[in-house]
């Protein structure tokens, strides 16, 4: 897709631009799987930003979000908060926030993220998901979408430079198409704890019964 025609999209796009691309199948693809650690750990293609947690914790949690997903949403309005308090602060994990983008939107949101730097990357992310329910119902995605960033600090003229990044639009598809392919993903939000897949938003319960037996 190149600038223009994506520019078009976020100028004119509706609040079903929001919906999901649908299931994947991938009949071989099961919640327990195990992937290949090292592949996770170097998606082609693509360098992970500001990664959370201890370089050496001894469990590093991937997650591929998409910013118009509900699930994702509500996992990072109520369950990150607590990971962050118990797991990554203390040292016992590491977080590594991907984008899987379905949509139009969810390309903008990442896109945002990366243009505000690596110390507001994540500030950018979860302002958004805080803000889901808002713009990504928006029968006027594109203007709902810039006063999140105005709130962010972004003007009408950084918002659209950061939106004109085509090498970074590339990479994050060549990244959506590498899960679905080798790493079976089939919905969002996926984690993979040390290269064990968990499909589907997660309770901080349900977390901790798999990266506790890794802190031995």
């Amino acid at each position: 897709m190149n600038i223009s025609r994506r520019n078009a999209l976020i100028l004119t796009a509706a609040a079903t631009s929001a919906a999901s691309l649908g299931a994947v199948t991938a009949p071989l693809a099961a919640e327990g799987d195990m992937y290949d650690v090292d592949a996770l750990l170097n998606p082609d293609g693509w360098v992970d930003r500001a990664i959370l947690g201890a370089e050496d914790a001894k469990a590093t949690l991937i997650e591929y979000s998409s910013p118009t997903c509900p699930h994702c949403g509500q996992f990072h309005r109520e369950t990150l908060p607590e990971l962050e308090k118990q797991y990554i602060e203390t040292g016992k994990t590491r977080f590594i926030l991907r984008p899987f983008i379905r949509n139009v939107l969810d390309a903008v949101v990442f896109m945002l993220a990366d243009a505000a730097g690596e110390d507001s990357y994540h500030e950018v992310i979860s302002t958004y998901f805080a803000s889901q329910d808002v713009w990504a119902r928006s029968q006027t995605p594109r203007d709902a979408m810039l006063a999140v960033a105005v709130q962010l600090g972004f003007t009408e003229e950084t918002f659209k430079s950061a939106l004109t990044n085509q090498d970074l639009f590339t990479r994050m598809e060549k990244v959506r198409d590498q899960a679905l392919n080798e790493f079976d993903l089939t919905g969002t939000p996926t984690f993979y704890v040390n290269g064990k897949m968990l499909e589907g938003e997660k309770t901080i319960e349900q977390l901790a019964a798999e990266i506790d037996p890794l802190q031995g």
